[in-house]
């Protein structure tokens, strides 16, 4: 059932035209992520079906009673208020304890002082909180735009399952692939003023956007060959005093006038950097704290050359102030970092860099180089730009004019422009699309120096790295092999370990105390008893379809069988021994009474 239609939606800023005659109808529990190029109306798309935006021509029509809940990518702040009366203000009506769930929220998103003034929030904060105010008691219809920045990857896996059980319709901006493969079952893209829309999420989306741009490629081809015979049949003339079919002309004309499959830009960088000599980065020893807070304590590392590190941790670990270490923007208690001389770094800072709002784009990028020599050739600025989807016209349009998104992708054209030889970048995927992000990944492949990257972003990790720098907590760094899945997975094979070693120090503690003799309540006495022996008989029932798994191993069935037996058993053994703590705690305070 549709809840919400958008109906022949049209808008223009100035002589850009952002959508033309758009129409979608969204429906009950449909999870959608709207996707496209920096620029072309993601954000105005969530504002007009918020109701913030005006449009054109066109309608949007929300189902009655149905409510709206919206996440802005910068949100505004009262000037005085605490954390908590800001998430929870116009929601106390609800059913449930909306504090103790706005409380819960906060937490998870890294938001642990709810009684604090919202003006000395960073912008990371702000996004969070912000965030946390519209999933408590979330409306029938969410609206977010941009809700993994500012977030660490435990809080984009609780943001995932969070958003996973939520009941209603979900419309998000987002360039986390991963996000979208696992949160999305529909995908809208908008592309040249137009919707296109998939049911799938972000992988199936690849697949039918292909498949959508081949129909497009095999019906202009078949246009232009209509239009090649049709044009002969207009140039001949009529024969004698014969007059052409009126019908034909206007089929021509038609024809002529239709608007062919557009040819794909995308975002292209020819390799620029500059030769990288044998001394790279040298990190010795380094340790810094801020007040009582220790951030990195005696990390030590020698960056090879070509090496791809990915930096993660919680937000405020100090992901960036070890970045700025690097590049001398701060400098450590202790150590040293030691450059060598031909080290040329590139830093792509978390927030961009101050632009003058009245220059041009193009002048923007000339401060840089009017030209400058890639591996095909010397390019100038203009075809530079161009290759980061900047038209000529839009060159000449002053900075103030740009989006949020294409200033980000302004700025890393700089960036790389300079002719780095090792990049740094601090949260590379915040505000770039995902064509952009894509390119990017394409021209990393082929970059000879060194990059070093600070991303919440799974799949950019995954794509980018071969070695993880995790902040473990208390100033210890850990340097793993692999990308982001290989991490995890070796993070997951160590929190096994610990599972297991704490399962095998309780049967410990009960073996230990097993000849204790307590007195309890009846019912409590006959527990005790028999307790013992049920555990025993447990493991050894365990033990005994363990060895019948072994005998039946081509035995599929019965096999399937066995497995879920043993489950059962061991489930059955853990309650057992969860109820064996609990009299032997209560044996425990009954013997210090007497």
């Amino acid at each position: 059932m549709n809840i919400l239609n958008i109906e022949h939606i049209s808008k223009t800023y100035g002589d850009k035209v952002i959508f033309d005659d758009i129409s979608l109808g969204i429906h009950s529990k449909d999870k959608i992520g709207v996707i496209g190029v920096n620029g072309t109306g993601k954000t105005t798309l969530l504002k007009m079906i918020a109701g913030l935006e005006s449009k054109d021509a066109g309608e949007i029509i929300c189902s009655n009673g149905k409510t709206i809940a919206y996440l802005p990518q910068n949100p505004e702040f009262p000037e005085e208020g605490s954390i908590l009366s800001y998430v929870v203000k116009g929601k106390k009506d609800k059913d449930w304890d909306v504090e103790s769930q706005a409380k819960t929220i906060l937490t998870k998103l890294g938001i642990y002082e709810c009684e604090c003034s919202t003006k000395n929030l960073s912008g990371g904060e702000k996004k969070r909180v912000a965030l946390a105010r519209t999933l408590v008691a979330p409306a029938d219809i969410l609206i977010l735009d941009e809700p993994t920045n500012h977030i660490d990857n435990d809080m984009v896996r609780w943001l995932e399952e969070f958003l996973l059980k939520f009941k209603g319709v979900l419309i998000m901006v987002t360039h986390d692939r991963f996000f979208l493969d696992r949160v999305t079952n529909k995908i809208v893209e908008i592309d040249h003023g137009k919707l296109y829309s998939y049911d799938a999420n972000y992988s199936g989306f690849l697949d039918l956007k292909t498949q959508r741009e081949e129909m497009e490629i095999a019906t202009e081809r078949k246009r232009q060959s209509i239009l090649r015979v049709e044009k002969e049949w207009i140039m001949r003339g009529p024969q004698g005093r014969g007059t052409k079919q009126r019908a034909r002309k206007e089929r021509y004309e038609r024809l002529l006038n239709a608007s062919g499959s557009r040819e794909k830009q995308s975002v292209e960088m020819d390799s620029v950097e500059s030769r990288l000599g044998k001394k790279t980065i040298e990190v010795n020893n380094i340790s810094k704290s801020f007040g009582e807070k220790l951030l990195v304590k005696d990390f030590t590392h020698i960056f090879l050359r070509n090496e791809r590190i990915g930096i993660i941790g919680k937000n405020g670990a100090g992901k960036s102030t070890l970045i700025k270490i690097l590049i001398g923007m701060e400098q450590p208690d202790g150590g040293s970092v030691d450059l060598g001389e031909t080290v040329k770094v590139g830093y792509f800072a978390q927030e961009c860099e101050s632009m003058k709002e009245d220059i041009r784009v193009i002048d923007y990028i000339k401060d840089v180089a009017d030209y400058i020599q890639t591996a095909t050739g010397q390019t100038s600025a203009s075809q530079m730009l161009e290759r980061f989807l900047f038209t000529p016209e839009m060159q000449y349009t002053p900075i103030e004019k740009l989006s949020g998104g294409e200033r980000r992708r302004l700025y890393l054209l700089r960036v790389l422009m300079e002719a780095p030889n090792v990049l740094i970048l601090d949260e590379p995927t915040n505000d770039l699309d995902i064509e952009t992000l894509t390119i990017l990944e394409d021209y990393l492949d082929s970059f000879r120096g060194i990059v070093i990257t600070v991303s919440h972003d799974r799949y950019f990790l995954d794509r980018v790295v071969d070695r993880i720098l995790s902040f473990e907590g208390n100033g210890q760094l850990q340097i793993y092999e692999g990308g982001y899945t290989e991490y995890m997975e070796k993070k997951e094979e160590e929190q096994d370990i610990i599972i297991k070693q704490e399962k095998s120090n309780k049967k410990e503690e009960y073996r230990a105390s097993k000849e204790k003799k307590l007195k309890f309540t009846y019912m409590e006495k006959k527990e005790f008893e028999t307790i013992d022996d049920d555990i025993e008989s447990l493991e050894a029932k365990i033990q005994e379809t363990e060895e019948e798994m072994l005998t039946c191993a081509s035995q599929y069935s019965k096999l399937t069988e066995l497995t879920e037996k043993k489950e059962e058993l061991e489930n059955q053994l853990e309650l057992k021994m969860e109820r064996w703590e609990y009299l032997n705690d209560l044996a425990e305070k009954i013997e210090n009474q007497d």
